[in-house]
């Protein structure tokens, strides 16, 4: 199997037992790698409705064909569990080294199940694998963890907030290496491993991957490299990483703003993408075989104290920002600091913390915290990890702790995951993509912002071609997270393809590849409907639906939002309730599935 290792490596910490598998040509070119072949093996690995902190739930670590390739951005790769936060599939795609370095060391994918009696740690070299006491890394945090075990190899890890099981826990990748890291954060993968008492995963590689064309590959490489070059955004996303888009967004009144209640932060120039260029950033750093490097290392004086970061990015600086309405880029980049080495989702962290900000004015809690005050956002980001006080309700996520002290209707979220940093009364195609994302509100499903704001679909403000737009963008990025490369590569379908077939040998036309989204993303609905999704849940909070913005017209309503989504279903070849019908399955060879 060209340009896979055809290799699984198994590990059961309950028996502490390690074993390998092969990887089954078939099913590669069924669900390509990375997420689909990710949801593949967690059906086959699990009942879909186990809780995901027992230990029959499993962690999936998942390269793709392309990870740890020639190809540009191919340093990505993912993690596919049960989700803790949201009881649903969780695919989070991941940068930095350690995916390459794993297909390195022989393995397409590592299947971790069962719980360890103590905490350990993982080490692979190759193909030797042992299981080692963590007792001395248990209850350290992320930072202190890869700089004791670094020298092993690529390092894995979780902080506390793992440990303590947060339920929007992130698992992190060489966050204090000169190279550039990566965050598992989405959906509480930390959490997960946490639970079964596995502090870090450590590994290193020497093998070579085959190329089925290799002649043939390094020119389509090179072809993709020239588009890179050529592509006019490229420079800018460079220059200033994700943050480029905080002033954009602003202006077009989409940039989430305490709590959701605006999309127009009027401090938004100190914390833009220049402005962190200016102030904070030392350095560019870059994924492994990337040549856009896009990722900032920033030093910054917080308190009186000197601080180094690699971030924050775009979706930190907009929901620990604007949202929590921080107006200093110094003061942002503390709180991921935090986060970072908590090991934190800063999405679903900086919308619990504006949540319980504005539940607080409302007299449904009793705590002392506002907006534009990041020592006691702090605070009580400790409080969350440590689950201490009213953080232990907290650290449940907005939808839980919302059900719990009410305030439902401006908990911003869909299927029990927050929003990520784009109002959707700015780009309602993106409410859409929220609710219909499969592992709760996600912007990287689709994304419709920049189609929208830049008039390429019509009227602005409208529904009028949301649902295919979605769709069709929801099955491409399947694709592209299976292969897997980066969300920022500019690629369009035929280049995927191109170097797909040339390093793997397969034979994709055009239309194939895309039917294989689909088949991906009906998989992964199929595992949701499993756990009880309906029509229902499929939806966003009355503040988004019912609530303009600054813009009289950017009022979603009901009515348009059901409009959608019914449009939506019937594209998919789903009933009005969202479940796929039979000659879908049958089309999509997923019959046996549901």
């Amino acid at each position: 199997m060209y340009s896979y290792t055809g290799k699984i490596l198994r590990i059961d910490l309950s028996k502490d037992r390690i074993s390998e598998g092969r990887l089954k040509e078939r099913d590669a070119k069924k669900f390509i790698g990375g997420k689909g072949l990710g949801a593949k093996l967690l059906f086959d690995e699990i009942d879909p409705q186990i809780d995901p902190l027992s230990p029959r739930n499993t962690l999936i670590l998942s390269t793709g064909p392309l990870t740890g390739t020639l190809a540009p951005t191919s340093g990505r790769w993912c993690i596919v569990t049960k989700s803790p936060l949201t009881s649903l599939f969780l695919d989070s795609q991941i940068g930095g080294y350690f995916g390459a370095e794993m297909k390195k060391a022989g393995y397409d994918f590592i299947i971790i199940k069962g719980r360890a009696e103590n905490p350990v740690y993982i080490t692979i070299e190759n193909e030797e694998v042992e299981i080692k006491d963590a007792e001395n890394l248990w209850g350290k945090n992320s930072f202190e963890t890869e700089e004791i075990l670094k020298d092993k190899g690529r390092v894995l890890s979780i902080g506390v907030a793992g440990e303590k099981l947060v339920k929007f826990a992130s698992i992190n990748t060489d966050l204090r290496r000169n190279e550039r890291g990566g965050n598992a954060g989405r959906g509480g993968a930390g959490a997960v491993m946490g639970s079964k008492n596995l502090k870090a995963v450590v590994i290193k590689g020497n093998k070579k991957i085959e190329y089925a064309y290799e002649e043939k590959f390094r020119e389509a490489v090179k072809k993709s490299l020239k588009i890179i070059k050529e592509n006019s955004f490229i420079p800018l996303r460079r220059k200033y990483g994700t943050p480029i888009w905080i002033n954009p967004v602003n202006e077009n009144k989409l940039l989430p703003t305490y709590n959701f209640s605006k999309g127009y932060f009027e401090k938004a120039e100190n914390i833009s993408g220049e402005t962190m260029h200016e102030k904070i950033v030392v350095k560019n750093k870059s994924c492994f075989n990337c040549p856009i490097a896009c990722g900032k290392f920033t030093k910054f004086n917080f308190n009186g104290k000197e601080y180094e970061l690699e971030g924050p990015e775009y979706e930190t600086i907009a929901l620990l920002g604007s949202n929590c309405g921080n107006e200093r880029i110094e003061d942002i980049a503390y709180l991921s600091y935090l986060c970072d080495d908590f090991g934190l989702d800063t999405i679903s962290t900086g919308n619990i913390i504006a949540f319980a900000i504005e539940a607080a004015k409302k007299g449904l809690i009793d705590l002392d915290i506002d907006f534009n005050d990041p020592i006691k956002q702090g605070e009580l980001i400790r409080k969350i990890v440590y689950r201490e006080g009213i953080g232990d309700d907290l650290a449940e996520g907005v939808k839980r702790f919302s059900e719990k002290v009410g305030g439902k209707e401006f908990a911003i979220q869909s299927k029990g995951m927050e929003f990520p940093g784009y109002d959707p009364r700015g780009a309602f195609g993106m409410a859409l993509a929220y609710a219909t994302s499969d592992r709760g509100a996600c912007h990287q499903r689709v994304w419709t912002v920049r189609a929208e704001i830049e008039g390429n679909i019509k009227p602005r403000y409208g529904i009028e071609g949301r649902a295919r737009l979605v769709k069709e963008g929801q099955d491409e990025r399947a694709c592209c997270f299976s292969l897997v490369l980066c969300d920022f590569a500019p690629f369009d379908v035929d280049t995927f393809v191109e170097l797909l077939n040339t390093a793997t040998g397969f034979e994709y036309s055009k239309e194939e590849y895309l039917k294989t989204g689909e088949r991906i993303w009906n998989l992964t609905k199929i595992f949701n409907i499993k756990n009880g999704v309906t029509r229902k849940d499929e939806s966003i909070p009355k503040r988004i639906l019912e609530e303009k913005l600054e813009i009289d017209e950017a009022k979603i309503g009901r009515e348009n939002f059901e409009k959608m989504l019914s449009e939506y279903y019937e594209l998919r070849g789903w009933d009005e309730n969202g479940v796929p019908k039979k000659e879908t399955l049958k089309n999509l060879d997923l019959e046996g599935y549901l």
